[in-house]
């Protein structure tokens, strides 16, 4: 039997997938490796381990099912994005730990470049707003403080990829050194009306283009396999940043079509079509999944904690012991009491991007239990999710009536009820919820045949459960402007905070 097998290479953890023709899932294996934090509001992953990790998985996930590379029919990468590595050429070894996504060191550069009026150039030609999440500013940290680092990398001996290029370098026994479009368009140095990396862009953010990789589309051939890795070869079918690939296994491929991705964060993509139009909230325009012929764009909001708030009830409050506790204990209360909870560990993402925000937790009286604070967890992930989707509805001027939701959370079935509530639109969860790993396994097998088209693969899409709102108008409103104001709160503690100093 032939199969796609997916390396879903995220923040926490690398995880292999095989998919079958009819899209079902053969065998699954993962595998956690070790988060990094040198200082506060610094993380990052060791590339090597990440590596290790995914290969390892990749192979056991094969064993497990009496299957070698004879009966993959090809790979298909997805993976954490924005998350930037430097590595030698000739030896392969990473120069300097990967700065991860979350990694807030270059906040202060972010905010030079804000006010020296380069906001509009940099979101013009990359549909991103200036921010410590993307590459630039991490690739250029690394260069200036790894020493002999930037000399390096303009004589060519160095290079730099997001962790699909990391993983395709791998594979292919350093044959290949490239990316595709969805993860070059989170770099900051990519334009995405020109398709190519920009010379401007990389001259204000100091950046020598000897280190970048080749950009190509989501669903291309990018090489093959070292034959010694799983006894054979094996074609590399393509690649996709985690969101827009799951974007694509949620089948959102018509302009107007949105997900939500509930993970470590929140993140919601709406496909816009072949046009890459500005976003006046701020979102992100991105680049969604590209074949050759075809180009679609995304609106995208980025929201930087979700699911990791009940870990923080679990690991850092101790009033749960296992993440999925937190459900029946929500359910446990009828409501808040008035209790809210703003999530901004680590700022504020879409459409607010303010790094300086921080959680906030507002309304409590004595009576306030165990259960209102993880019932106020959970609606705070649900607030922010609509404060996105509203943004999208205004720019686009599409009403959005249904979002396709995926991600470990979308199976707390009290979160997405209030979710549909909150934005007053049905809120869809589809069979199978490994929605990321599927678009990557969809842009690999379109790419060498697998799948004819995509009309094959939207025929494998299958609705799990429909949430319809149910919350009165008046009650969603009552419960948005207290959100709005706890919200605001959450805002002023860098003034509160510089007024103590």
């Amino acid at each position: 039997m032939k199969a796609i097998l997916a390396l879903d290479q995220g923040t926490t953890s690398s995880r292999a997938i095989l998919f079958a023709h009819d899209g079902s899932i053969i065998g699954m294996t993962q595998q956690e490796f070790t988060q990094h934090y040198p200082k506060p509001g610094w993380v990052e992953h060791d590339a090597n381990e990440i590596w290790e990790t995914q290969l390892s998985v990749a192979q056991t996930v094969l064993q497990q099912h009496n299957m070698d590379a004879s009966d993959v029919h090809a790979i298909g990468i997805t993976n954490q994005r924005e998350t930037t590595l430097v590595w030698d050429r000739a030896t392969g070894e990473p120069i300097h730990n990967a700065i991860v996504w979350q990694d807030r060191r270059t906040a202060p550069d972010c905010d030079a470049l804000r006010e020296a009026g380069r906001s509009e150039l940099v979101q013009h030609k990359t549909g991103l707003v200036i921010d410590a999440y993307f590459c630039a500013t991490k690739l250029h940290w690394i260069l200036e403080n790894v020493s002999g680092a930037k000399e390096r990398a303009e004589k060519g001996e160095l290079a730099f990829g997001t962790i699909d290029s990391w993983l395709f370098w791998k594979l292919t026994g350093g044959n290949v050194h490239a990316t595709d479009v969805t993860n070059a368009s989170r770099t900051m140095l990519w334009n995405i009306h020109t398709g190519k990396w920009d010379d401007e862009l990389l001259e204000l953010f100091d950046i020598p283009k000897a280190i970048l990789p080749s950009v190509h589309p989501s669903s291309h051939v990018y090489g093959e396999t070292e034959p010694s890795l799983f006894g054979k070869s094996i074609p590399l079918g393509g690649a996709a940043g985690d969101q827009q690939s799951a974007l694509l296994g949620q089948n959102c491929t018509l302009p107007g079509m949105a997900k939500n991705t509930y993970g470590t964060g929140c993140f919601m993509l709406m496909n816009i079509g072949d046009t890459p139009s500005p976003s006046p909230s701020r979102l992100l325009t991105t680049v969604a999944c590209w074949d050759g012929d075809k180009r679609e764009y995304a609106y995208e909001g980025s929201i930087f904690i979700a699911g990791a708030i009940v870990q923080w009830l679990r690991d850092g409050l101790g009033i749960i012991q296992s993440s999925s506790e937190v459900e029946s204990l929500a359910a446990s209360v009828d409501d808040t009491d008035g209790v809210y909870l703003v999530p901004a560990f680590a700022g504020l993402g879409a459409p607010h991007w303010d790094s300086y925000a921080r959680g906030i937790l507002v309304g409590l009286t004595r009576g306030t239990t165990k259960a209102h604070i993880a019932r106020a967890a959970l609606e705070g992930i649900a607030f922010q999710v609509a404060d996105v989707l509203d943004a999208m509805r205004k720019d686009s001027g599409v009403a959005i009536e249904e979002l396709r939701v995926d991600g470990g959370a979308a199976a707390n079935d009290l979160l997405m009820q209030f979710q549909a509530d909150i934005i007053g639109a049905r809120v869809v969860r589809p069979k199978i919820i490994e929605t990321t790993a599927a678009g990557a396994a969809y842009v690999a097998g379109l790419a060498t045949g697998f799948w004819k088209d995509y009309a094959d693969i939207e025929r494998i899409w299958e609705t799990d459960r429909v949430f319809e709102p149910q919350m009165a108008a008046d009650e969603v409103s009552r419960r948005r402007i207290r959100w709005a104001k706890a919200l605001e709160r959450s805002k002023q503690w860098a003034e509160l905070e510089s007024a103590t100093d």
